[in-house]
């Protein structure tokens, strides 16, 4: 380190070391807490002199040896390294000379978290299998901006979960009060409608903006057939050449997701339940075609029949007249759906399907998982099976979505627009395979054994792989947070909790010690997580800060275990609605044994 490094530094931890926190106590006197050496963790200091052999400088032979040894990075070249060392020094220093760390520059670069993120950012799963190998991030109602009975129908909530990543938009399409065009809204409630106009087009801007892999429109459609006609007017019109229309092979397999880049695809039922609902009795409102009978009586209780339509005799000249028309909407539907109208088993053991996407609620799901899931295993192998929310959760909360996971649904719908844990975990699965939407299958899921079998979910498993995690230290609060946030009288007391998330033997929880009055809280603590299916693990961590009263919110991430870069990574955390704090972040270390 040369000279006026040196004095760089001093000056740098005497500013540091001189700092303190000043808080009012009962209005009338100050209490002064001074601010921690946000300097490198015991182990930072101690790798360090392991790849320098003792020297105070790492040159980049020595860190491409650290970042390929101890990293996992294989394929870092010599010239990658002297870009990243580049860009640490020239944030650090006026001039660059060399490419050489301190400990300190070494610490710094462990600290960026665009550079040594927790998961691997690109796509590196093989996009070239059938659609049913894949999870898809799926909403639910996607148009919605809030609960589930009374608020307004938006094209915004659709923008920010396509820029997000997700790859499935759920839109209810009903006639306007007039019957000459088409509203989305929840249907029976008191939610404001938006035009369907709006969302096609709102979708059509924002569809590939995260991730270019096939954007899968799923409609509820409870339309006349003249509206039918005018919807396939109007998506042919809107989305053009990005509109996917279905081939005569896709009858045998469905086409890849790499074969679907930048295409839009229709899901609903065919219109032809259109007659068989009218002659149910002219009274008789559309039943909602992705609805359980459970979800149906939940709707009956908890909201009001404000859309219920009767259709006179004029729609049967439409029926006649709109046939042809009708067949044109019906042969843009690529994936058509159903749901289980005589049982669920016998629809999940139906081998001769003209359907390809199943519908079930998350109740119908949990029976059929307790019952006969090595069936609902062997379905996913085939088609896809879509899980969506019961009709209770109005304020629009969501369900956990690991058990349908783990019996291969493909698409488990979720309502964005709300904020929890489950909702977390739908984040944290697709932080996978570089955001882009669409997650491959563990083989388990997919592979036949000899006589036919599948995987059963229910089987006891052997452990497969061990996790251990170093939870470090945490920074970033003092800059995100004012001063009094989560205390009026003193620092912060944080502490960190690690959930794994997965199949119910894989399931734990852990804690740190609380770090009282500290706004950069050092843990130093390890915790070890045996995984009997560590390909769907998720690894949820949320800091709190202890209170007498109720403990306060100060960040949280949810990742995913089988794309976890070993070594020691910077985490940054995200608030509750999943968005990321600009500051906030974890140091910490994975390894598996």
């Amino acid at each position: 380190m040369s000279h006026n490094d040196e004095k760089k530094d001093r000056r740098r931890q005497k500013s540091v070391m001189g700092s303190y926190n000043y808080y009012k106590m009962f209005g009338c006197f100050n209490r002064k807490f001074k601010i921690s050496d946000l300097g490198p963790p015991r182990d930072v200091i101690d790798i360090f002199n392991l790849y320098t052999k003792g020297e105070s400088e790492m040159s980049p032979d020595n860190f491409l040896r650290f970042l390929v040894e101890f990293q996992r990075e294989e394929g870092t070249t010599i010239d990658d390294v002297e870009r990243i060392m580049e860009r640490v020094l020239n944030m650090s220093r006026s001039h660059l000379t060399r490419y050489v760390f301190t400990v300190n520059d070494f610490f710094h670069y462990l600290m960026m978290d665009d550079v040594n993120e927790p998961i691997k950012t690109q796509v590196h799963h093989d996009m070239t299998a059938p659609l049913q190998h894949y999870f898809i991030y799926t909403g639910h109602n996607s148009y919605l901006t809030g609960n589930q009975l009374s608020s307004d129908s938006s094209e915004v909530p659709i923008i920010k979960a396509l820029e997000r990543g997700v790859r499935a938009i759920e839109l209810d399409i009903w006639p306007n009060n007039a019957k000459d065009n088409i509203h989305v809204l929840h249907g029976r409630t008191l939610t404001t409608p938006v035009t369907l106009h709006k969302c096609l087009k709102s979708i059509k801007e924002h569809a590939f903006v995260k991730s270019p892999y096939p954007v899968i429109i799923t409609l509820e459609d409870h339309l006349t057939p003249s509206l039918q006609a005018k919807v396939a007017e109007m998506v042919t019109s809107t989305f053009g050449d990005m509109l996917y229309y279905p081939k005569e092979s896709d009858k045998d397999a469905f086409p890849s997701p790499d074969a679907l880049k930048h295409q839009i695809i229709l899901s609903t039922k065919p219109p032809k339940e259109y007659l068989q609902s009218k002659n149910a009795g002219k009274e008789r409102s559309l039943v909602d075609k992705d609805s359980s009978s459970d979800e149906l009586e939940d709707r009956r209780v908890s909201s009001l029949n404000i859309y219920s339509f009767h259709y006179d005799d004029d729609d049967v000249e439409d029926e006649k007249s709109g046939h042809k028309k009708d067949l044109e909407y019906k042969h843009l539907i690529a994936i058509h759906a159903s749901k289980p109208k005589n049982g669920t088993r016998k629809a999940l053991r139906d081998e001769y399907r003209k359907a390809k996407r199943l519908s079930l609620s998350e109740q119908a799901l949990q029976r059929a998982a307790n019952l006969y899931a090595v069936d609902i295993v062997r379905f996913t192998q085939k088609y896809i099976l879509r899980v969506f929310p019961k009709g209770t959760r109005v304020t629009s909360t969501n369900f956990r979505p690991l058990t349908a996971w783990m019996h291969g649904a493909q698409m488990v719908a979720f309502n964005m627009q709300g904020y929890g844990r489950s909702l977390w975990m739908m984040h944290g699965m697709f932080r996978s395979n570089g955001a882009c939407g669409y997650v491959r299958k563990p083989d388990f899921l997919m592979n036949t054994g000899p006589k036919g079998e599948v995987f059963d979910p229910k089987a006891p498993l052997p452990v497969k792989k061990t996790l251990k995690v170093k939870v470090y230290m945490g920074d970033g609060w003092r800059l995100d947070f004012s001063q009094t946030h989560f205390d009026a009288f003193s620092p912060p007391d944080f502490y960190t909790k690690l959930y794994m998330a997965g199949v119910a033997a894989d399931v734990a929880k852990k804690r740190t010690k609380v770090i009282g009055d500290d706004w950069t809280p050092v843990w130093n603590e390890e915790f070890t997580f045996q995984l009997r299916v560590p390909e769907l693990a998720l690894l949820k961590i949320v800091v709190q800060e202890y209170d007498v009263d109720k403990d306060d919110f100060a960040g949280q991430t949810c990742l995913p275990v089988s794309e976890l870069r070993p070594g020691i990574r910077v985490v940054p955390l995200h608030n509750k609605k999943g968005e990321k704090f600009k500051s906030v972040k974890l140091l910490m270390r994975f390894l598996f044994v």
